[in-house]
């Protein structure tokens, strides 16, 4: 279980910071970065992907109203211009811009460490071990499934709402029916794939 170990080692304000949405065919992908109050932070943190949605949903507010939380995004043209791992180091950093006050240390979620202007260290698996990083998992995932179940409402035949923009049969077979929208990686493989049988046939 996370817990304030990492924290400890830093005598200043200390922000988590995690990603969601590296991995889907389509929609932006979010960076959240947390600052908790330690006197006053809702129980229940963990790696949001340990957590059930109605779970990561009734965290999400009480994070929202105790903590200091930045969020940030990077685009589908961003993705497709810069690749999605400098996509994801950009809406870390956003995210980390959003933050006021600035912390004077972050742990960031995973192995790449994205080019920050204050002290910053990478923790492996850190969403199951800092509760700062454990937090700011929740709002970025939670935050992101919201932006695709709204564009769900303009793009029914993908089933963003459920799948959140990952490559499940049903994503696939609107992409059969439909073919591609303006909110798809383009640079993608299997995006790709597809944009390339569409200009052969035309």
């Amino acid at each position: 279980m996370p817990d304030f170990s990492f924290e400890d080692q830093h005598n200043c304000l200390v922000a988590g910071v995690d990603e969601a949405g590296r991995g889907p065919w389509a929609g932006p992908v979010v960076a959240a970065a947390v600052i908790l109050d330690r006197d006053n932070f809702p129980q229940g943190l963990d790696d949001s992907k340990k957590l059930s949605a109605k779970k990561r949903e009734a965290l999400f507010d009480p994070i929202m109203e105790t903590a200091i939380v930045g969020i940030g995004q990077a685009s589908v043209e961003e993705i497709d211009d810069i690749n999605i791992l400098q996509a994801t180091m950009l809406a870390m950093r956003r995210a980390v811009d959003n933050l006021d006050p600035q912390p004077g240390h972050i742990l960031i979620d995973g192995n790449r460490l994205p080019e920050m202007k204050i002290s910053a260290e990478t923790i492996i698996k850190g969403d199951g071990r800092s509760f700062s990083i454990a937090a700011a998992s929740i709002i970025a995932k939670n935050f992101r499934d919201r932006i695709m179940a709204e564009l769900a409402k303009s793009w029914p035949d993908y089933g963003w709402e459920r799948n959140a923009g990952y490559g499940t049969a049903l994503h696939r077979e609107g992409l059969n029916l439909v073919g591609i929208s303006p909110h798809h990686r383009k640079s993608f493989a299997p995006i790709r794939k597809i944009r390339n049988q569409e200009s052969v046939i035309s």
